[in-house]
Parts: C-alpha cells; sequence; structure tokens
C-alpha cells in the first residue's frame, strides 16, 4: 500500500462547506494531511509517496449506497431473482460488487438478499481480498408472513425454501427467523412491514402485527443487530419510530403524524425512498409490459406523487434522505445508482450540495463508521473519487464512468488515474 499525494485538486470534504484547491496526503489507508491552497502553502515532501496532480480535478469522499440488493439480478420479476442456480448467483453477486465500485460507490448497505447467505458470502469474500467490491454491510433475505410481500410459494410447492423472502407467522416463528439469519453471520435483519403494488398486494397495505414486529426489533438488538424495514405505507413507517427500526426503505405516505414522529427522532433513523424505483416503474417499464397505463392502474403514479411530497416534508424537517433506488431491477440496472442523487434535486428540491452530502458525509452514519468515513479529513479512512467535473455545478457528472478518473477505497486504488503522474515526492517538490 504505497502512499498517495493528490495535488493541484478541488476539495469537497464533505463538510457542506464550498470546495478548495488544496492537496491530500494518503498514508496507509487513512488521510493524513489536507492542505488548503493559502493557508500553509504546499505540503512538504514525503518520501517515496507518489503524487498525483489532479490537475484541477474535482476530489470527494467516496459514495455510500444505502439500499443496495447485490442479488437482484436485473430482472423484471423476483421469481426470476430468486431461482438463479446458486452457483451462477453468486458469481452474478461477485460482478455487481465491483460494478459499484467502478462507478464510485466505495461503501454499501445491504437491504435484502436473495438466498438466506449470499450477501454474508460476499461481504466476507470482499474483506479477505478473494472479490473486489465495496465495504458491504450483509443484510438477511426479505421476512415476510404467508400471503405478505416476498411470498413467493406456489400451492404446489409449499416449501419456504422456494420463496422469495422467509416466511413467519407468530412472534415465536419471528423469533426462530432471526436467530437463524444471525446465527448466518448478517449485519441486519430486513422485514417487509408494507406491500408492494407489482406483487398484488397494495403498497399502503401492511400484514405484520405489532408483536410480530417488536419481537423482530428485540432479538435483533439482542444480537447487536440493526433491523431494517420496507415500509411504505403510513402504518409501516409509524411502527419503525415506535418500534426502533433504524432504517425505513420507500416511507412513500406519511401523514402529520408520523412526519413528527419522524422528526422528534431524526437523528435515530435513516430513510432511503427508492425514487428510481417508482419513476423508472411508472414511466420507463414499458419494454416489460409495464406500460404508464399498467402503472397508473397498480397505483404507482400516485405513489410517486406521495412519496415526493414526504420526501420535500422530511427535507423540511432536517430528517435524513440518503441514495438507494431498489436498483437491480430490469428498468433500475445495477450501475445506474447515481441517477438518485439527480433526483434528488429534480424532485425533492435539494440542492447540489445536499445531493453530494447525503452520499457522502451522511453515509457514514449509515455504515455505523461516522467517526471514520464519509469525509476527507485527516484521520479518516482514504475512501476517495477523483472525477472530471464539478458535481456541484452539474450532479449528473458522477452518472458517467469516464468521468469519474480514480475510485481509491481503504488507501488503495481501485481504478488510477488514467494519466498518473507517480514518481518521488522529492523529484515533485524540487
Amino acid at each position: 500500500m504505497a502512499d498517495v499525494m493528490f495535488t493541484n485538486v478541488k476539495i469537497f470534504d464533505g463538510g457542506g462547506e464550498a470546495p478548495f484547491m488544496g492537496d491530500v496526503l494518503v498514508q496507509g489507508n487513512r488521510i493524513s494531511r489536507v492542505v488548503k491552497q493559502g493557508y500553509g502553502g504546499r505540503s512538504a515532501p514525503v518520501s517515496g509517496a507518489q503524487v498525483i496532480d489532479g490537475a484541477g480535478a474535482f476530489l470527494m469522499p467516496g459514495m455510500v449506497e444505502a439500499h443496495t440488493h447485490f442479488s437482484w439480478n436485473d430482472q423484471p420479476s423476483l421469481d426470476a431473482i430468486q431461482r438463479m442456480p446458486p452457483e451462477e448467483h453468486i458469481l452474478w453477486c461477485a460482478e455487481v460488487a465491483k460494478r459499484y465500485l467502478d462507478m464510485g460507490w466505495t461503501s454499501c448497505v445491504g437491504a435484502a438478499t436473495a438466498k438466506p447467505r449470499l450477501d454474508v458470502v460476499i461481504r466476507n469474500a470482499i474483506n479477505d481480498g478473494t472479490i473486489i467490491g465495496p465495504r458491504y454491510l450483509a443484510a438477511s433475505q426479505e421476512i415476510t408472513v404467508p400471503g405478505g410481500l416476498g411470498d413467493t410459494t406456489q400451492p404446489h410447492l409449499p416449501q419456504p425454501e422456494f420463496a422469495f423472502g422467509a416466511i413467519v407467522s407468530g412472534a415465536e416463528e419471528m423469533r426462530r427467523c432471526v436467530r437463524m439469519f444471525c446465527k448466518y453471520g448478517v449485519d441486519s435483519l430486513k422485514i417487509n412491514l408494507s406491500g408492494e403494488s407489482i406483487t398484488g398486494m397494495p403498497s399502503e397495505a401492511s400484514q405484520f402485527t405489532e408483536e410480530e414486529v417488536r419481537v423482530c426489533v428485540e432479538e435483533a438488538k439482542n444480537w447487536g443487530k440493526r433491523v431494517a424495514a420496507h415500509a411504505r405505507s403510513t402504518w409501516s413507517i409509524k411502527q419503525c419510530v415506535k418500534q426502533g427500526i433504524e432504517v425505513i426503505y420507500h416511507a412513500s405516505f406519511t401523514d402529520t403524524e408520523a412526519l413528527d414522529m419522524l422528526e422528534a427522532h431524526k437523528t435515530e433513523h435513516f430513510i432511503a425512498p427508492g425514487l428510481a424505483w417508482l419513476i423508472n416503474t411508472s414511466y420507463h417499464a414499458s419494454q416489460w409490459g409495464l406500460t404508464p397505463e399498467v402503472t397508473r392502474k397498480m397505483g404507482y403514479h400516485r405513489e410517486l406523487e406521495a412519496a415526493v411530497e414526504s420526501m420535500r416534508a422530511m427535507r423540511k424537517r432536517g430528517i435524513r434522505i440518503l441514495p438507494g433506488g431498489d436498483y437491480g431491477f430490469a428498468w433500475t440496472p445495477h450501475g445506474t445508482n447515481a441517477k438518485d442523487l439527480e433526483y434528488f434535486v429534480k424532485y425533492v428540491g435539494m440542492s447540489n450540495m445536499e445531493a453530494l452530502l447525503s452520499a457522502t458525509a451522511w453515509g457514514g452514519p449509515m455504515m455505523r463508521m461516522g467517526k471514520v468515513l464519509g469525509y476527507i479529513r485527516e484521520g479518516y479512512l482514504a475512501d476517495i473519487l477523483l472525477v472530471d467535473g464539478d458535481p456541484l455545478m452539474d450532479i449528473t457528472v458522477l452518472q458517467d464512468k469516464a468521468r469519474i478518473l480514480a475510485v481509491m477505497k481503504d488507501g488503495e486504488f481501485h481504478r488510477a488515474p488514467p494519466v498518473r503522474r507517480a514518481h518521488q515526492m522529492a523529484q515533485w517538490a524540487a
């Protein structure tokens, strides 16, 4: 792991201030020095350090994706995802993990996996260097009830292993399910507290009892695990706050009480609305039979309007909204995740600065690494992007792989700059 000096770069440090020209020194896997031009001049030489002359390029923290499904295989249905044979499925996940890192997502939060141990195996393989990928928090399968979202069993194949989700009925089955996933080594449990219109269960429907939800959270916390919820309905959002479910996916349908509850506990929750799913399902899925006329009847157009209104209200109340758009379906393919930042600006009313912060500074706490991740600051982990263009002027530049000149994770280049002016620091200083 060589020391690296980025010089002549425009630094966005994640603090919410305007970027500044300066130098950044990486030693080992940490940022050891950030020097602002005009405040102490150029950095002192460091023997043996590689020098990257950014020529004014934009240097920023690596991005954090808050709603990640590596095992979703860019197919149009849950069955097509779940029924991929396990051998091919693990290879798919490995390829997708690399794709995320290619696009500048240096950390990802698993939101559910299609088979019980896929996320755990991928996380472990990334951590031990077997495969290439971002920092990753591994999730369980989606926990559901008979007939709920994720129960894809057929009458002639009732065995639960043929289901997309893990099916429970009652508090003790829930407890057993949570313990099973904790035994497998997940970082978080995913519970489907509401429906999903495309599956035939309306998004505003909710299927769990309060006791089942309570037991899920209680048992997860006993094991030191986090709980995340698919929660589109108003009741399910309120349950997340009431029961202490930290990560809330979607949160489309709110009322004043739900917003008040979220605001009162805004330091305890993260919202990842999945706008890409709603937008693309509503307007860009005709190729798969989901014409705008069909999806309007399903209720997605109305939900999109409700979700945008909810997110705008949350933004005004200071509730954290993070990128993660349910990518991995045919009309939300992996690798297009930075569209979320564009959607935050276009639909939610965020400034480009807010959208960028949602993917960087706010991602540190989402990864449970708030003191070491998400900033370009001394002592922080060296997860760094070098970008051709200024996302504060045009947030869409982060959607173009060619504009992401370099990706560094944990002090090592995953993708080095195309022209790498690497030589001894002493030579550069001279």
